[in-house]
């Protein structure tokens, strides 16, 4: 019988030193207590440690002037603080920057950064590949590896803000001021690791990123749909892309396990959603598949009743993909009608096309590789 697949997160660790990012206040707390810190001083220092972490970047414990000596040295034996490794960066035409990151482990994922006039989103990685085999996603040719922990999930937000030099968190005018749970991975599969980082991500003393400036986005993991609202109140991104069961259990084979109706109407019930706060729908745009007017007029009528606004997504190309971006005058003649009918209905421009870092094209380049070429090196290695 095989074994089931692990995909636990690993444990962050350098040298036989814990790495303190990640760590909540409570979990600070309990490290500064194993590293002896005295009692009287416990709440104090991690009064410090959580700024320093979080709200100024710090590296190094050197970087922390106002802890004494003494405790950044004892610190500093016992525990890392580390932001990943960034294997590349790329920076395309339009601005986009795409960053992979490794960590302890090896295992890498892939974060984009998005400028744009108004505002700086940052689309971040909750899982090392994908269980979901989207057909129109990049992400989901590759096999799932593992879940992403609460640090590795807050350290592609820590990069960011490394290179982009963001440092300490700004409370305006910010560089990266919206997150979207939208890269590598099905967030609600990971759910607690994925909750845990956001809620250090959203402390109003560190990170500080807004609940209303974080979109977690779900090809539809009905049973978990609810929590998110409940435990996190973040805004809620459905991965919709059919109007039918029979073209969505190709498109998104979880439709298979949570089909449309099952799934909208968990929509219907989600905490919070309301006009001010509506729920996301993401169509991507697949020439000849789902474009039509007949599909738009589905559409409206599938998710009447909700409080929604429908995010029409032009097909990004990569190589092998079975499909064709739908043509300008389709994609106009859908978001036209969904427009008209009540819904916005903006079309997201392709970014970062160039570096294969638009919606859909996301992939760790060391799944770029061919398995050939992987069992090759891993042979070669081994004698």
């Amino acid at each position: 019988m095989r074994a089931a697949l692990d995909i636990s997160p690993t444990h962050t660790a350098e040298v036989g030193r814990d790495n303190l990012v990640g760590l909540d206040r409570g979990q600070l707390h309990e490290a500064l207590v194993s590293a002896g810190i005295p009692e009287r001083e416990l709440r104090m220092r991690t009064s410090q440690l959580w700024h320093w972490i979080y709200h100024r970047g710090a590296t190094e414990f050197a970087e922390m002037t106002n802890v004494s000596k003494q405790v950044r040295a004892t610190l500093a034996d016992r525990f890392v603080l580390s932001h990943g490794d960034v294997v590349s960066e790329q920076i395309s035409s339009d601005g986009t920057r795409k960053w992979l990151v490794r960590f302890a482990d090896g295992n890498e994922v892939e974060t984009v950064y998005i400028p744009e006039e108004d505002r700086g989103t940052l689309c971040i990685s909750s899982q090392v590949g994908c269980t979901l085999n989207c057909r129109f996603c990049h992400t989901g040719t590759q096999r799932l590896v593992r879940n992403l922990g609460p640090a590795e999930i807050i350290s592609q937000v820590m990069i960011a803000r490394d290179s982009l030099g963001e440092w300490p968190s700004p409370s305006q005018d910010r560089q990266i001021s919206n997150i979207v749970l939208m890269g590598m991975g099905e967030p609600l599969y990971n759910f607690d690791n994925a909750a845990s980082a956001l809620n250090i991500i959203m402390d109003p003393e560190g990170i500080s990123i807004s609940r209303r400036r974080i979109t977690l986005s779900t090809a539809g993991v009905v049973p978990m749909m609810a929590r998110v609202g409940q435990e996190l109140g973040v805004n809620l991104a459905i991965s919709l892309h059919a109007v039918s069961d029979a073209l969505r259990d190709v498109l998104v084979p979880l439709n298979r396990k949570y089909p449309i109706a099952e799934l909208l109407e968990a929509c219907r019930m989600y905490p919070g959603a309301t006009n001010a706060r509506r729920i996301t729908f993401e169509y991507v745009m697949l020439k000849g598949v789902n474009d039509s007017l007949e599909d738009a007029k589905s559409l409206v009528n599938l998710i009447s009743g909700i409080p929604a606004k429908i995010n029409l997504i032009p097909f990004n190309p990569w190589p092998g993909s079975p499909y064709e971006c739908s043509d300008a005058e389709a994609i106009d003649r859908f978001g036209d009608f969904v427009n008209r009918a009540g819904y916005a209905s903006p079309v997201r421009a392709p970014r970062g096309r160039d570096i294969m870092a638009a919606c859909g094209q996301l992939k760790s380049a060391s799944e770029k590789q061919s398995r050939r070429d992987r069992d090759r090196k891993e042979a070669a290695a081994a004698t």
